[in-house]
């Protein structure tokens, strides 16, 4: 049976998309809810090819379906933000964390403000650092906060102490995403193209879940299913397929998704549903697709596909904000309601 192209699959009408156009182009990207009205807010990072760039925190009204920027809610970063994360849980204070140079935490308050909270620093001997690839926010013990680095290590900080916790040298190369599941368990994918997780009860051993098929083939980002931690999902470099992983069965993926026509850039899970995912690439396309109980042997379509204006290369789909799905390309936002 021949597979479905992507043009005969629904597409979110155009009464639910709402744009947002940014001065400066855009990469990292956080959603959450905002705290005083529940509706979704964004945190937006630049992409300058200089030291000085920009995080700006707007939001999204849905009453009047328009985005609100507060010129104080607006703060210089140190070169671009690979990551931007709110903290997962509500409770205050109200913190974003940063991913560049160094972790970074800002405290947004009440009077719409933001303040640099800290700078946490693992370089003893030297002013210069790693540059960090991506960090995640651990949901169970939110004052863990694991790093990415293209030092091959991975650092897990106590952000309330701003001490090391610990850290790993994960990989062969460069660490280019890290992702928790349970409490003390995080995995990492990297430039030697594998997928790995490790227990902090047991921090001499890693175990091995996936290796690219063609040697050597980076791995670029990585997505744990918090609704069933069973699975998760990782995408390789220049390539259009979303790999997805059964960690009892290492080694042979459960599911390839394969409809993008190009490089597929950002992988989210649904927060809602443990058999739904998200993904965005290069050919412009956000597609959502349902994982069947049992792999069809055609291959999977995708239940929702969007297209954007050019290449995404950010998605969000926030555990507040179930029913919006945030994507970035070019100097634009969107939000899409689910």
């Amino acid at each position: 049976m021949e597979s479905s192209t992507l043009d005969s699959h629904p597409k979110p009408s155009a009464s639910n998309v709402f744009t947002l156009e940014s001065p400066f182009p855009i990469y990292a990207l956080a959603e959450s809810s905002s705290s005083s009205t529940g509706s979704p807010r964004l945190a937006i990072g630049s992409f300058l090819e200089e030291y000085t760039n920009k995080v700006d925190i707007v939001a999204f009204d849905e009453e009047t379906q328009n985005f609100h920027s507060n010129p104080s809610l607006s703060f210089d970063h140190p070169y671009p933000p690979t990551k931007l994360m709110f903290h997962p849980s509500s409770k205050s204070p109200d913190l974003l964390a940063s991913s560049g140079d160094f972790l970074r935490l800002w405290e947004i308050h009440p009077n719409n403000t933001v303040e640099p909270r800290a700078v946490l620093n693992n370089s003893k001997t030297s002013e210069f650092c790693a540059p960090l690839t991506s960090f995640d926010w651990n949901e169970a013990e939110p004052r863990r906060i694991g790093t990415s680095s293209i030092d091959t290590t991975c650092t897990i900080w106590d952000i309330e102490r701003g001490t090391v916790e610990t850290q790993l040298i994960a990989h062969d190369k460069e660490v280019y995403d890290i992702a928790w599941g349970e409490a003390g368990v995080f995995a990492s994918v990297s430039a030697d193209g594998s997928v790995r997780i490790f227990d902090l009860r047991d921090k001499e051993h890693s175990t091995i879940i996936y290796e690219s098929p063609q040697p050597e083939t980076p791995l670029l980002r990585l997505a744990w299913n918090k609704q069933d931690l069973r699975y998760m999902a990782t995408i390789l470099m220049d390539n259009n397929k979303v790999v997805i992983l059964d960690i009892r069965s290492p080694t042979m993926p459960v599911a390839e998704l394969q409809r993008h026509r190009a490089s597929v850039n950002a992988i989210a899970w649904a927060p809602q549903s443990c058999r739904h995912i998200c993904s965005a690439g290069d050919d412009s396309q956000a597609l959502i697709w349902e994982l069947p109980t049992v792999a069809d042997p055609s291959g999977i379509d995708p239940i929702l596909a969007y297209s954007a204006g050019s290449e995404i290369n950010q998605l969000q789909w926030s555990a507040t904000q179930p029913d919006w799905i945030a994507i970035a390309f070019g100097n634009k936002i969107q939000l899409l309601k689910v």
